[in-house]
């Protein structure tokens, strides 16, 4: 009976926004130029209609927290700090989906301290891991079927020991529906 009382919030961002496409004959510097008259624009519609797209992104409730205070996986599988942001375009009554999920790497780990860039540390061993790294998957891919993993974390420096014990769960778990990439963007900074 108290339902009514009960509000359901959601911790994210929603923003949807139309799109259309115009076309001309002329060129970007055709169109600035001063002896240039200005043109209407026009959009082929039948052709090239508007776009909708809508931009939502979720937080998920299990895990949250403060950064460099909430790492790594719980006992069933949640990870810190996951956000789930979907991109949806709709156009000629077609919509389409985009999603991508991001969250702490799901191993047992933390970092102890405020200061800048704590240096990580295990928090359990490779076999305690495995069937929280499982459950976290397994969730992963029954929401979503497939997944593409992109390890961003840095795979010389500090964060080394999160990502070889990332790839060794990867390893174990063996499923032939995720892929593992590791990017390294401190290579390309």
């Amino acid at each position: 009976e108290v339902d009514f009382w009960i509000i359901p919030i959601i911790q994210g961002f929603v923003q949807i926004e139309e799109l259309v496409v115009n076309y001309s004959e002329s060129s970007d510097d055709d169109k600035s130029s001063p002896e240039t008259p200005p043109q209407e624009s026009s959009c082929v519609d039948d052709i090239h209609p508007t776009f909708l797209v809508a931009l939502i992104s979720r937080r998920s409730r299990h895990r949250a927290g403060m950064r460099y205070k909430r790492r790594g996986v719980d006992k069933n599988g949640n990870v810190a700090n996951y956000v789930e942001t979907e991109q949806l375009i709709h156009v000629h009554n077609h919509t389409l989906s985009y999603i991508q999920t991001r969250g702490s790497v799901p191993v047992f780990w933390s970092q102890v301290g405020y200061r800048y860039n704590p240096r990580p540390r295990l928090d359990k061993s490779e076999n305690e891991t495995v069937s929280c790294f499982r459950a976290h998957f397994e969730e992963q891919l029954k929401n979503y079927k497939k997944q593409v993993i992109i390890n961003l974390v840095d795979q010389t420096g500090r964060e080394k020991i999160i990502g070889d014990a990332y790839l060794k769960q990867v390893l174990l778990y063996n499923n032939p529906n995720l892929t593992y990439v590791s990017f390294d963007f401190h290579e390309h900074w």
